[in-house]
Order: C-alpha cells, then structure tokens, then sequence
C-alpha cells in the first residue's frame, strides 16, 4: 500500500499541475493577443541638400543628438554670395532705370503743358492776323489802303492758321511720347520686379549652404564629409526621433477580430532583458502587409494555398514609460494585447466611416 502511495501522489501532483496549467492557458488565450512579429519604428527624417556645392563643414557627429533647426552642415557659399551681389546690383540697376523713366515722364507733361500754351498763343494769332485782314479788306474796298497792304494781312493770316496746326501736331507728338514712355516704364517695372524676384532666389540659396536639422533627434546613417560634392536629393544623413519611437505589430487576420483602438499592451524587446513597456493601440493599417509589398502576391493560380495574412497595427508607447526614449528602430520585440477592454472602435468599426463618406460621395 505503502508503494502506491508515491505513483498516486506523483499522478495527483501531475494532473493537478497539467489542469492549472491548462487554466491559465486557457485564460490567457481568451485575455490576450500577442505576437512576436513587431518591430520598433520611427517617423525618421532624410537630411538633403537643396542645392548643389561642396561641403565646407560637417557641425556633427555620427549618434549625436541635435535639436530642430541646428547647422548640421555647411556648403562652400562663395558663389552664392557672389550671386546675390551680382542680383542686387542688377536690380538697383533696374530701379534707378525705372526712375529715370518716371523723370523723363514729368518732364514730358511739363512739354505738354509748355506746347498746349504754344497752341493757345497760336490761336490768338491766328485770330488777331484774321481780324488784321477783315480791316484792310473793308479798308481797301473804300480806297484807303493800297492792294499790296491787304495782301500782306492776308499772308500774314495764312501763316498764323499754319502756325495753329504745327502747334497742334507738336502737342500730339509731346502726348504720344509721354503714352510710350508709360508702357516703357511698365516694361522697366517688370524687368525690376524680375531682378527683385532673382535677388530673394539668391538670398535664399545663400541660406541654403547653412543645412540645418528638420527634427530633434540623434543623427544616424551620417554619410557627408569635408570637401565632398554633393547634389540637390542626395541623403546626407538621417535624423531618427528616439522619444517618439513607436511599434508596428504583424498580427494575423485570424486576431484582428478582437483588437480595439485604445486596448492596452504591454511589449517585450529583447535588447532590454525581462523588462517591458506598456502602451496602447493606435491604428490599423488600410491594407495587408503583402500588398505593400515590392513584388505583390499573385493568389489567381492553380496551386493556391490560403496563408493567414498579417495586418500592421500601430501601437503607440506609452510616453512615461521609462524605456520608451531607449526603443531604436528595427529592434524586434512582442506584444501582448489586453483584449478585455472593449471601449475603442474595433477593427471593422475603424474603417467604417470612411466606407460610410465613400457612400455618400457615390450617391452624390
């Protein structure tokens, strides 16, 4: 009896231990979702030059932090400032041609004013010479005056008549002058306005040889160096935002179901031992990982197999996590998703308002 004892203890032991662990199995599958297919990921920023040149000075180290707005390089800028004299200089050029337009313009209405008196003087004459020839004509009709003088008058009326025309037609060449000169001007004032608008591109360029940080962060990938050329698009190096790190988790479509927005997760990287991180979901992705895949699946082939797909879920860290300024890019970690937790819209429900606008764009 004795002997029995033992194997029956150990069995007891075995299938008390098997059922707890079956419990909390079972437990945990029905609290949890989890994966170990997540990564670390951060909204990293290119660091390219606008312009082209030689690299003057590198300000920064390879894994130094920087802050937004800091010189990280600088471009060889004589050039540009060569540039930006030149412009300027053009475009006072341009502007002092543009007052001398409107100078030659105020001397041409004082012309103006001076041949629109010399076409009234013209008028008087004309009038007095033609009162002078009436007389000497009713004088010569009494015999009073010889032939010759009413002949004289009457020349002299003739030429004062002449002299109102001329004076006329040198009002109206002053006046059409002063018309061209306008549209000489508008020309001129768009030819400074050009060199204006060359002289902000130049000052602008002149700015660019400074090429400062877009974010804050730690810079990485760091691929400039003194006295090399470099060319507008060309990477120089990466700015990576270590404190807004987040997590990209691949989980199956078969999980999705009872993933909400706002369920909390508790996340495990490898790179930090037995400690975790806590955070939350943030969104789902609109498609699977394989359509943003290079070299799309075809599926409309005989020897179909179905494979769970796995769709990116975004989880944000919680920013008071301690590790959370610590997480890299890339690291691979796991995640495990609070499921109890139903206040968020779920999965199906986050894609919903967008189906719902898309209606209503189509009965429209």
């Amino acid at each position: 009896m004795k002997g029995r004892i033992v194997p029956l203890s150990a069995a007891l032991l075995t299938a008390i231990g098997v059922a707890v662990g079956g419990a909390v199995w079972w437990n945990g599958k029905q609290s949890y979702e989890g994966t170990d297919n997540a990564f670390v990921a951060a909204d990293k920023a290119s660091v390219t030059p606008q312009i082209d040149g030689h690299v003057a000075e590198v300000l920064v180290d390879d894994n130094e932090a920087v802050q937004a707005g800091q010189v990280l390089v600088r471009l060889d800028a004589a050039d540009l400032t060569a540039r930006l004299v030149q412009a300027q200089a053009n475009a006072k050029a341009l502007e002092a041609a543009v007052r001398s337009v409107d100078d030659k313009a105020a001397l041409e209405q004082a012309m103006i004013a001076q041949k629109a008196a010399g076409v009234q003087s013209a008028h008087a004459q004309a009038q007095f010479a033609n009162a002078e020839m009436q007389r000497y004509g009713s004088l010569a009709d009494n015999g009073w005056v010889s032939p010759q003088r009413v002949q004289t008058a009457s020349a002299a009326a003739t030429q004062a008549t002449a002299g109102v025309a001329q004076a006329q037609a040198t009002l109206e060449a002053e006046r059409r002058s002063a018309s061209s000169l306008g549209s000489a001007r508008d020309q001129t004032l768009a030819q400074a306005q050009a060199a204006q608008a060359a002289v902000e591109q130049a000052r602008l360029d002149l700015s660019r040889a400074e090429i400062r940080a877009p974010i804050s962060g730690v810079v990485g990938a760091r691929a400039v160096r003194p006295g090399q050329y470099v060319k507008p698009g060309g990477s120089l190096m990466s700015i990576v935002p270590l404190g807004r790190a987040y997590v990209v988790a691949n989980f199956k479509e078969t999980q999705v179901a009872r993933l909400r927005v706002g369920q909390p997760v508790e996340i495990h990287a490898d790179a930090f031992g037995g400690q975790s991180l806590t955070g939350k979901i943030d969104s789902f992705a609109p498609a699977t990982g394989s359509e943003f895949a290079l070299i799309p699946v075809e599926n409309a082939v005989g020897n179909f197999t179905k494979i769970a797909q796995r769709v990116p879920v975004k989880i944000a860290v919680d920013p008071v996590s301690k590790l959370g300024g610590a997480l890299r890019p890339g690291l691979s970690v796991e995640v495990k998703v609070d499921v109890r937790e139903n206040t968020g819209p779920s999965f199906a429900e986050a894609g919903a308002p967008l189906a719902h606008y898309a209606r209503r764009g189509e009965a429209r």
